[in-house]
């Protein structure tokens, strides 16, 4: 994890109560992913796009199997799935 990135995690560690802040810069993508859309503000959102790249985030939230899918809030999943469909286009 690059520096920014983990002072973005630090900033936001409340999102990950139940972790050690010793094992915050270990935390899987898919679940700094899932943290990030499903609780912070679209701001946030944004600056952690910035940091780690709205191509990155696409490629690991189109990845996403069953019940890592059931993780999101429906609003959540269904608005990220568009935006990352219109500004994030599919390998063809």
């Amino acid at each position: 994890m690059d520096a920014k990135l983990r002072d973005f995690v630090f900033q936001n560690k409340s999102l990950f109560w139940y972790i050690p802040e010793s094992s915050l810069d270990s935390i899987s993508s898919e679940l700094l992913l899932e943290s990030i859309l499903n609780y912070c503000t679209l701001d946030e959102i944004k600056v952690f796009f910035e940091l780690y790249g709205i191509n990155n985030a696409a490629n690991v939230f189109r990845n996403l199997k069953g019940r890592e899918k059931l993780n999101y809030k429906p609003e959540v999943y269904n608005y990220f799935n568009l935006v990352f469909d219109r500004y994030v286009p599919r390998n063809s």
